[in-house]
């Protein structure tokens, strides 16, 4: 695998796998040194991609399609471009972005397989691509062997648990003064990173719980560099905190449903979920019974949902059962995949 670090992502890590080689380039901040380490990249791509030989290069998000397209041209190497999140080309606002969003258009029509998370995203990919060949929507669910062994954390108080970005879009300041109301029986434990725009939010949350009375019920647990930690950590919790907002022009935040894998990961870790209210949310989560929903704006509706947890501590268990059965049945990666894997084999041989 060949790649470079993200901002706020430094910390992470994956297993150690006999099959697996992991070639990386480190974080640079913008400026020319992040553009020189971009040329660097690509020339690195080819070198490795040229000793590996491999039948096929997996390629993610739009900043790699420069880099791939041109290995592809050379190399005739197949290619399967899978995009987590769809970028929005009308808001670049520079030259290198405009021109990797171009790059974009041309490996999504030659690329031999796409996968995207979502079905409207997927939807709006084919037809800004104009992409004619062999694409899967394949939700970000996790493995088999990820389903946690149910434990009992019983306790004095319900663990609200999230990992992932740290913003204010996914941990909305309300859900901290809803929370606060509960004076110390409604802990939120938080695993993850502040992005760029959102540096020092944790420590505003914090200071917004003491302003409510509840001081220290904001418990920030750091990245987790491996992911059996990060889930470890999650099947710990009661619940598991999956909130969208619901307005916004950015069509990832419109359609996250089996594009965010918090959800997922909840799931298999046990605990039931708190979502947001909207109807997409609320027919895939909540009315098959696997958790609860909520307004995200609104403290009074994050509190009444809170409230039921505690109140129904059976229930709530229940869900988390009914959860891990879900994922164990149908939301996993094994069924997710099944559909790409028999393509790539079906073109190897």
């Amino acid at each position: 695998m060949v790649g470079m670090d993200a901002a706020g992502a430094l910390n992470l890590k994956l297993p150690v796998h006999p099959r697996v080689i992991v070639k990386k380039f480190g974080f640079v901040q913008g400026g020319w040194r992040q553009k020189l380490q971009y040329i660097r990249f690509l020339f690195f791509t080819l070198y490795w991609t040229w000793w590996w030989r491999p039948s096929w290069i997996y390629a993610s998000e739009t900043l790699s399609c420069p880099v791939v397209w041109a290995v592809k041209k050379l190399t005739n190497i197949n290619v399967l471009y899978h995009e987590h999140d769809s970028p929005s080309p009308e808001r670049s606002g520079s030259a290198f972005m405009d021109a990797a969003f171009g790059y974009r258009a041309k490996l999504a029509r030659e690329a031999e397989l796409c996968v995207l998370p979502e079905q409207a995203r997927l939807l709006e990919f084919l037809q800004t691509t104009k992409r004619t060949k062999p694409a899967f929507c394949v939700w970000n669910c996790p493995r088999l062997d990820e389903i946690a062994h149910l434990h009992s954390y019983q306790g004095r108080e319900l663990i609200i648990y999230y990992h992932g970005s740290i913003t204010s879009a996914r941990l909305p300041p309300q859900l901290i003064v809803a929370a606060s109301r509960f004076k110390g029986a409604v802990r939120v434990r938080v695993a993850g990173y502040e992005t760029l725009g959102s540096i020092g939010y944790i420590r505003e949350l914090t200071i917004l719980a003491a302003k409510n009375g509840a001081a220290d019920i904001v418990e920030p647990l750091g990245t987790f560099p491996r992911r059996e930690d990060l889930l470890r950590s999650a099947s710990k919790a009661h619940v598991g905190l999956s909130l969208m907002p619901k307005q916004s022009e950015d069509i990832n935040m419109r359609h996250m449903v089996g594009a965010s894998n918090k959800p997922f990961d909840y799931m298999a870790s046990g605990l039931p979920l708190l979502v947001s209210d909207l109807p997409e949310w609320v027919a895939t989560f909540v009315e098959p019974g696997y958790g609860r929903a909520c307004d995200p704006d609104d403290p009074d509706s994050i509190e009444a949902a809170l409230r039921w947890y505690i109140d129904h501590p059976e229930e709530r268990r229940e869900m988390g059962r009914q959860g891990q059965d879900k994922i164990r049945e149908a939301w996993n990666y094994e069924s997710m995949f099944a559909g790409v894997l028999a393509e790539i084999e079906g073109r190897s041989t």
